[in-house]
């Protein structure tokens, strides 16, 4: 699934990031310490954060992150906002909580291994 089809199935709005909307969701993470998402994080995947901050385009360039979904209807700072833009990072908004939209991400097939 591309992360623009991900924007339309779930209702998520773009903060900025328009030119990393074709990028591919190979899977999904939950985590606001930043040390531990730098650890952790697939490559490729949508990373659900509360943090709002311009640290967090830093994480998501070094993981190779589709995107960063900010939950809890959060807002990121203007300084993320362009520091996002520059890097082609999609910053989206989800008015609900995490667990929600991981279990709703998961449901659809984001993340789970291929049937063999």
């Amino acid at each position: 699934m591309k992360v623009r089809e991900m924007m339309e199935r779930f209702g998520l709005t773009a903060a900025t990031g328009g030119k990393g909307l074709d990028r591919e969701v190979k899977g999904g993470y939950c985590g606001d310490l930043l040390s531990e998402v730098m650890a952790s994080a697939p490559q490729g995947c949508v990373w659900l954060t509360v943090q709002g901050h311009q640290n967090i385009v830093a994480v998501a360039v070094l993981r190779e992150m589709a995107a960063v979904i900010l939950t809890g209807n959060r807002r990121p700072d203007e300084e993320t906002l362009r520091k996002a833009d520059q890097e082609g990072i999609p910053i989206l908004i989800w008015p609900q909580s995490a667990y929600d939209l991981a279990g709703r991400l998961y449901e659809s097939g984001v993340g789970k291994p291929a049937a063999g």
